[in-house]
């Protein structure tokens, strides 16, 4: 019965968000409010366990997710981006213009939220594939292979970042077991896939085409590149330190610090702050006005990762996770396999990969505990199953389409399918981990 009220939880979650057409946030608090109804909370603790559990959450995050909205937007308005877009583009020539996308928006797309790569680079695409006379949906799915990836699987990105601090994992070991993934992942889903798209007929708008700058302007490639993987430097060095570094050394607490992921992400801003603001003549309020444009561009997401730890603490507080947990340490499926599955119905069902990744954590969370399941492997593999088949209840699906200006039937053809092959890829990939580490 349990169970069948938790399903009934998640089931008025899908309707409010794909029937009702609710915000995503609101759609969470109605759906732990009701949760708590359902699974016997007293009343004057419903509140309090929906409170307790935005706080804990974003207590973890905020900083990680608003310094990632920073150091990203100045990558994107400093000019970075397309220094290096354009050197990859000069490096791989014509001839392997996918793998420079791909390469492209594997290196932008980890400081860079989706919408705002999504935004920035397909244009840079579009005028590439002009410029060399190629088909643009052949030049353009390996970048969007790359930048869907990159949102699903690294860290610092919102719904990764979420569930390594729901699953006590580790930051830096997470991104490192990501980026082993993401690799093969980003070559089947990007170039090889793409090889199969070069007949499919998409005529873009002049309007989406970029506005180029002059390499005048631009930062210099080596500031570009060290400072967008910066925080991929950090994340992995301080990781690896710590490992180092005995628990009875005096500089235990130094390194713990340090390797903190809001200290890495305030750093990594600091450093961008001077490197393509203050000492490429950008003012101060300048700068500034950049990272308040960037907080408001991920206030939802904020807002909805809250909204997700509202309702797995529902679920905590009520004794349901252990329950849940139990129940599923019977079924004769390997728990990544598990995490996946439900992660991807929950997708299809409601088209985010936000709210199917931290939707599943609040079930799934449990198993960290009671099976012998590696959490990082687990934020990868939610990961790779909230990006399953997206189709038109998903955002991305309608933005692709109207930027590539293709037919609903070729946006199927390309899009949907490059993502299930990320999902199911991106699987195999951490099952293939699993027995390695």
């Amino acid at each position: 019965m349990t169970i069948l009220l938790v399903l009934l939880s998640i089931l008025i979650l899908v309707l409010l968000i794909v029937w009702a057409k609710i915000n995503p946030f609101l759609a969470f608090l109605i759906a732990s409010i009701c949760a708590g109804f359902f699974l016997g909370l007293p009343l004057d603790q419903i509140a309090k366990s929906v409170q307790t559990g935005m706080g804990v959450l974003l207590g973890d995050l905020v900083i990680v997710i608003v310094t990632g909205a920073m150091l990203g937007k100045l990558v994107a308005e400093s000019g970075a981006a397309q220094r290096i877009a354009g050197f990859l583009m000069n490096i791989f020539g014509e001839k392997y213009i996918t793998w420079a996308m791909s390469l492209t928006g594997l290196v932008v797309g980890i400081p860079l939220f989706y919408n705002v790569g999504f935004v920035l680079l397909v244009p840079l695409a579009f005028t590439l594939a002009y410029q060399y006379k190629l088909p643009v949906v052949y030049v353009g799915i390996p970048l969007l292979a790359a930048l869907s990836v990159t949102h699903g699987f690294l860290p610092p990105h919102p719904s990764p970042a979420a569930l390594v601090a729901q699953f006590d994992a580790n930051m830096g070991l997470t991104l490192f077991y990501g980026m082993v993934i993401t690799i093969p992942t980003v070559i089947i889903a990007g170039p090889i896939f793409a090889r199969t798209l070069k007949k499919i007929e998409a005529k873009p708008l002049a309007t989406f085409q970029a506005e180029v700058r002059p390499e005048s302007e631009l930062p210099s490639i080596g500031n570009s590149f060290f400072t967008a993987l910066l925080p991929v430097f950090l994340l992995v060095g301080t990781t690896l330190l710590s490992f180092s570094t005995a628990e009875e050394s005096p500089l235990r607490p130094l390194v713990s610090f340090i390797a903190d992921p809001a200290i890495v992400m305030l750093v990594s801003v600091l450093v961008a702050t001077f490197s393509l603001g203050l000492k490429r003549g950008y003012r101060m309020p300048e700068i500034m006005e950049i990272y308040t444009v960037a907080t408001k561009d991920i206030a939802m997401i904020l807002l909805i990762v809250a909204g997700a730890g509202a309702l797995k603490q529902v679920f905590t507080d009520t004794g349901v996770s252990q329950v849940i947990a139990e129940g599923l340490s019977t079924w004769q499926m390997h728990p990544l396999i598990l995490a996946w599955l439900i992660t991807a119905i929950i997708r299809v069902c409601v088209g985010s990969a936000t709210v199917a990744g931290l939707t599943t954590a609040g079930i799934i969370a449990p198993l960290v505990t009671t099976m012998n399941v590696d959490p990082n492997l687990l934020v990868l593999s939610i990961g790779a199953g909230s990006l399953m088949f997206s189709h038109f209840n998903d955002a991305g699906f309608w933005m692709y389409k109207e930027y590539f200006n293709v037919s609903i039937k070729d946006t199927i053809k390309t899009w949907s399918v490059m993502e299930t092959l990320v999902a199911v890829f991106g699987l195999i990939g951490v099952l293939i981990l699993d027995l390695v580490i």
